[in-house]
């Protein structure tokens, strides 16, 4: 299935349905009189929150959604029939974004079985019989029905997870995520082999937990360079970022500056997230070096180095120990992103 995390689509809730202008003439009744029901109510325009879904793929081929409008009223005092909702199904963290300035929030989907009414269908209009009064006792106006409410939206959906994986390309990430989760992330020697974000579960120390993978960043990818920063949107709610850099590459610290350099570029709170620096690739090089870059990337602000090898498994357990000291445990509800969680679990120590 293609993945797609943007989507825009025309959607107009139902009309209300015309009052009816009608009199009771029956055979042998001794009083008539006006009898038009009212029109019934046009359908609502409903979001919901579907879980197992993780793309926007097919709002590209069904991109008008027009809720059905209320019937006509009828005589005999006969309200017409409401028109059913339409509700549109969508993956949890889609937002509703207004297509005017493209920033306005209508609507944000987080939690699966989440319904917002965005549009409301028009009320039916008055049929005759309620315009009846002691001076009018035959009137014949009537109310249509209020016209329906209709917009263009944008969808955009953000992945829900608790840790995001981000990095220069070639970095590792996609062995690293085939490493630690059941995913199947394109492995290659060259860069932007993961051109969509990965999703993947983690199993650690009885704890479970979500992790995204998103494509490389290269300087400049707040400007559009390379895959730009479009898919930067997919961690902004993850509690920690993993930071990836290829021990084997150039220069250890300036693939930290670079990257660092774009998340707060990108701005939305990413650069203020706590963030565990992990040295990839250590099986490549030999301890002395691993000490040694280690000690430069502190130095450069790293408040936490782990050495790891997204190849052999060296290190993970002590990365996955430090991600999971941010996440909330079962009986915690609420506890601000950022703030470590205190765990009698083995204790880790960073270098």
């Amino acid at each position: 299935m293609h993945f797609l995390d943007q989507a825009k689509i025309f959607i107009r809730a139902g009309a209300g349905g015309p009052g009816a202008v009608s009199f009771r003439r029956e055979k042998y009744v001794e009083y008539g009189g006006p009898d038009g029901g009212n029109g019934g109510k046009g359908g609502d325009i409903i979001f919901e929150a579907i879980a197992g879904l993780n793309t926007l793929i097919d709002f590209r081929y069904t991109q008008h959604f027009k809720a059905p409008r209320g019937t006509g009223g009828s005589g005999k005092d006969r309200t017409g029939a409401q028109g059913p909702d339409l509700v549109i199904r969508v993956p949890v963290g889609t937002q509703v974004i207004s297509d005017e300035d493209r920033e306005t929030v209508l609507a944000d989907l987080t939690e699966a079985g989440q319904r917002v009414v965005l549009l409301e269908g028009g009320m039916g209009g008055r049929g005759n019989a309620s315009y009846k009064t002691s001076t009018n006792r035959a009137p014949r106006q009537h109310q249509p029905g209020l016209p329906a409410e209709e917009m263009w939206v944008w969808l955009r959906l953000k992945l829900l997870a608790d840790t995001g994986l981000v990095g220069l390309p070639n970095a590792g990430k996609s062995t690293f995520i085939n490493k630690i989760t059941n995913t199947k992330a394109k492995v290659g020697a060259y860069a932007f082999t993961t051109l969509r974000p990965q999703l993947g579960v983690v199993s650690h120390r009885d704890r479970e937990f979500v992790l995204a993978d998103i494509p490389g960043l290269i300087a400049g990818a707040a400007e559009g360079a390379g895959v730009g920063d479009r898919f930067l949107g997919h961690i902004e709610r993850c509690r920690v970022l993993i930071h990836l850099i290829d021990a084997n590459g150039v220069d250890p610290v300036e693939a930290m500056e670079v990257v660092e350099e774009e998340l707060a570029a990108y701005g939305e709170g990413l650069d203020e997230k706590p963030r565990l620096i992990a040295l990839n690739k250590i099986d490549l090089i030999d301890k002395e070096l691993v000490e040694a870059f280690s000690k430069e990337l502190i130095a450069a602000g790293a408040a936490e180095v782990f050495p790891i090898s997204g190849a052999t498994g060296a290190g993970i357990d002590a990365l996955l120990d430090g991600v999971i000291s941010y996440l909330p445990s079962a009986t915690v509800t609420e506890r601000p992103a950022g703030e470590r969680e205190e765990s009698d679990d083995t204790p880790w120590s960073p270098i």
